[in-house]
């Protein structure tokens, strides 16, 4: 039942997209919770910490007081990430866990969970998107990092992620290693996972980046890279498409996911805290969680305070 609904998922992406993508479930028959993140080093006094935001306040500033008279909240949204982002083929509808909480915020800052425009943002043009002005805020499977920090400014974490490997059931990998030394991976651009090959190839020979992480998945299918590496979420979104391929290895580098925004912007940084708080003691969150994501990610729950 569900290989007959994820074909036709991925029949729909490739009309929407031009590239589509597929994935499975584990090895084991479904994908492995994600390990704990393991206590980094003691950081220098002055390093940037991810996870550190504005405490949360609803209190109307400039950027609340333009999108109110705008009349919608402008977000930029994947849909080609199955349960997170994706094109329902049935009603042509944008839908999934951060979609959402795109909702929630447009409820909370507007009055309405319908008065928001989703507008798609490739990977790679996500951090311009937010500095140029195209749109409020991001919710698209962002990793905060303190590199993009620098351009852009983040919500408190909303997911915990880590870095996976996917590769073709066919490839007979049971590691990390086994599935990338000597071989071609693929990531997608300004992507974390194309930062950590740049800074630890793992033995690759090889780094193909492409626009969305979906199309490393298309690439693998046609037997034109070996392996993808990508964010723990969007690995399990893969596999739970195409059954011929599944993940390999343990998580990676355990980071965290958050809205993204522009740094000028501290009303709405501020005022996205509070809606990630309610949303979370609410309910919201989990009833996002079990409604999308839980079949593919299993428990425990991915999420950190």
């Amino acid at each position: 039942m569900r290989t007959a609904r994820s074909r036709i998922l991925v029949a729909a992406t490739v009309l929407a997209a031009g590239l589509l993508g597929t994935g499975s479930a584990d090895g084991a028959g479904g994908p492995a919770p994600l390990a704990a993140p393991q206590a980094a080093p003691q950081a220098p006094a002055d390093a940037c910490d991810p996870t550190d935001s504005l405490p949360p306040r609803q209190s109307a500033g400039a950027r609340i007081a333009k999108i109110r008279e705008r009349g919608t909240l402008v977000v930029g949204v994947d849909q080609n990430s199955y349960h997170w982002g994706f094109r329902n083929p049935q009603t042509g509808r944008i839908e999934g866990f951060d979609i959402d909480l795109a909702h929630a915020i447009a409820k909370s800052v507007l009055g309405d969970p319908d008065k928001v425009t989703l507008k798609t943002v490739p990977t790679a043009r996500r951090v311009d998107a937010v500095k140029n002005g195209e749109v409020d805020l991001i919710t698209r499977t962002m990793t905060i990092t303190c590199e993009r920090k620098k351009d852009i400014a983040f919500s408190v974490p909303y997911f915990r992620v880590a870095q996976r490997v996917v590769v073709p059931k066919a490839a007979h990998a049971r590691t990390v290693d086994e599935a990338l030394k000597g071989k071609r991976a693929c990531v997608a651009q300004t992507s974390s996972s194309e930062a950590e090959l740049k800074r630890n190839p793992h033995g690759t020979v090889s780094v193909v980046a492409l626009e969305n992480q979906l199309d490393c998945l298309v690439r693998m299918q046609l037997g034109e890279v070996d392996a993808t590496l990508t964010d723990s979420e969007l690995a399990a979104a893969q596999v739970a498409q195409d059954p011929m391929v599944e993940l390999v290895g343990e998580p990676f580098l355990p980071a965290f996911m958050g809205v993204a925004m522009n740094q000028n912007d501290t009303d709405l940084i501020a005022w996205v805290n509070q809606v990630l708080a309610d949303w979370r003691s609410g309910g919201g969150w989990r009833a996002s969680y079990d409604t999308w994501l839980r079949d593919t990610m299993g428990a425990p729950d991915p999420y950190l305070p």
